[in-house]
């Protein structure tokens, strides 16, 4: 016998920030982004894989379709192209002939396709609510306030920033702004020497956002800092938790913000792999926290990982510190060489937010193509765009 009960309403409001993690509402401000306006095929439904090559077929040239290395294997099925972010957004703007670009990503990424893109093509987001927590964790107002106590404390004029290819629009803009660059896992260290030979070396300071990790590593791992020349800004507290004299010494300014899941991996997880797995080869991304990085055998961009494991050794054993559905994938292509890869923690850790974007989500979104309806387009205005391309522009053009 089934019991039927009636659910009693809860008096309770649900605060914007809850609204926006489940999809609802809108902060355009923020990398997370609203439900989708119209209704999604079932994931049930068994002819989604049928629907979604059908109206890419009737699509044909009109559409270019990106997929992130960290997408689902049931999106990436139909990815034209697949890579890291920044290799993506110049894919996009290497097919100006594309009316349309499906970016099977985050937020944030498919912000710097419609900057590098043509003002004639519209870059669309299947899901608006694929952010990036790391993203959110530097506000355009919090990165000025920080400005601010930098130019209290007599640095500002001193300082280069330089933002992560995983950062909003509006951080772009800043940085191209007040003279600064882009970089990306696998090019901050060249980011970061271009930024240090812009002003005086032996006084100048970077300002590296918003991921504290990347920055750290990179400053001492590659350039040969100590942890010393690196301080922590915490937006959340006054002067950034820091004293004028802290700033004044430090020559790396880091943002506290770092990405969920490979903030995740620790050096107990190392530990305990090289325990479980003798003889195994630990390949982190440099996104990771410094303990991490430093014990790891090697480290770098999801780029730099597939081609290390592409250039293993036949029965080679490996654990991978990024993103999950990356390193499943990886593990089945190199299993018929026998090269043996696993995660490097025992918890299962997908990017939340990446993962939102499923194949409901993009057979919506192509079917409403084929119908004459463009959703969930992504545009950044053109002050904003002006600013973030020439931080763009800059990376480009680093050696």
């Amino acid at each position: 016998m089934r019991v039927v009960t009636t659910a009693q309403p809860l008096d309770v409001t649900p605060s914007p920030l809850a609204l926006l993690l489940l999809g609802r509402e809108a902060d355009p401000k923020s990398e997370r982004g609203v439900e989708c306006p119209g209704d999604l095929p079932a994931p049930s439904d068994p002819d989604l894989v049928a629907r979604a090559r059908a109206a890419k077929a009737t699509l044909g040239d009109k559409v270019f379709v990106l997929g992130h290395h960290y997408q689902r294997d049931e999106v990436i099925e139909f990815a034209d192209v697949t890579g890291d972010s920044f290799k993506l957004a110049r894919d996009a703007a290497a097919r100006p002939d594309a009316e349309y670009i499906v970016f099977c990503g985050v937020h944030f990424m498919a912000e710097s396709a419609d900057i590098l893109t043509g003002d004639d093509q519209r870059v669309i987001l299947p899901d608006l609510a694929a952010g990036c927590s790391m993203a959110d964790m530097a506000t355009a107002e919090q990165v000025a306030e920080c400005w601010d106590v930098l130019t209290e404390a007599g640095v500002a004029e001193r300082t280069v920033p330089v933002s992560y290819m995983n950062s909003s629009a509006d951080i772009k803009a800043f940085t191209g702004k007040h003279g600064g660059t882009i970089c990306t896992s696998s090019n901050a260290k060249r980011a970061l020497e271009w930024a240090f030979a812009q002003r005086e070396p032996s006084s100048t300071k970077v300002l590296f956002l918003p991921d504290q990790h990347l920055g750290r590593n990179t400053a001492v791992r590659d350039l040969g800092m100590s942890l010393d020349d690196c301080v922590v800004y915490n937006p959340h507290k006054p002067n950034g938790g820091l004293t004028t004299e802290e700033l004044r010494a430090a020559k790396m300014i880091l943002w506290r913000g770092h990405c969920s899941v490979h903030g995740r991996f620790s050096l107990q997880s190392v530990n305990d792999v090289r325990a479980r797995i003798p003889g195994v080869n630990v390949l982190v991304h440099p996104e990771c926290k410094h303990e991490v990085v430093a014990a790891a055998d090697q480290v770098g961009s999801t780029e730099y990982i597939i081609k290390a494991l592409e250039a293993a050794p036949a029965g080679s054993k490996w654990a991978i510190g990024t993103e999950l559905n990356l390193v499943r994938r990886l593990a089945n292509r190199f299993a018929p060489e026998g090269k043996e890869i696993v995660f490097l923690d025992r918890t299962v850790c997908f990017c939340s937010t990446m993962n939102r974007i499923d194949l409901p989500h993009l057979v919506w979104t192509l079917e409403s193509l084929v119908a004459g309806k463009t959703v969930n387009r992504i545009e950044v205005d053109e002050e904003t765009a002006h600013f973030a391309k020439l931080a763009l522009e800059r990376m480009l053009a680093l050696p």
